[in-house]
């Protein structure tokens, strides 16, 4: 049968790991800023400008995902339907940018010709 000090060294030693390991962990891990600053003044200089962006990208992801969440379905079945829709929408978009595009180059053509055809 083990002795009271057996486990009183189990206990200390479990302690050790599980308190001792995270904290050495935490010690040793830079933050982001000391990184931030080991980056050379170009990569700071994108990192800064990417970062506004970064951010814009991950607030649209939560806000779908929680758009996608309310659904009774599956988490994966709303966010395909959701993907489905803004396909079809960009693609809405994109159409109707080219008919825009097509209908002021015709208008800038007709406007051509007929300063031309009155010279």
């Amino acid at each position: 049968m083990p002795s009271a000090r057996t486990y009183i060294k189990a206990i200390t030693g479990g302690a050790v790991l599980c308190i001792g390991g995270p904290a050495l962990v935490m010690w040793v891990t830079p933050t982001e800023e000391e990184i931030f600053k080991r980056y050379s003044p170009d990569l700071q200089k994108k990192a800064l400008a990417r970062r506004e962006q970064t951010q814009q990208d991950f607030d649209n992801f939560t806000r779908q995902l929680k758009e996608a969440a309310r659904s009774d379905k599956p988490i994966w079945t709303a966010q395909k339907e959701i993907d489905a829709q803004r396909s079809t929408d960009e693609q809405q978009r994109l159409r109707d940018e080219r008919d825009a595009y097509a209908a002021e180059s015709r208008r800038r053509q007709a406007e051509i010709r007929a300063s031309g055809s009155g010279s």
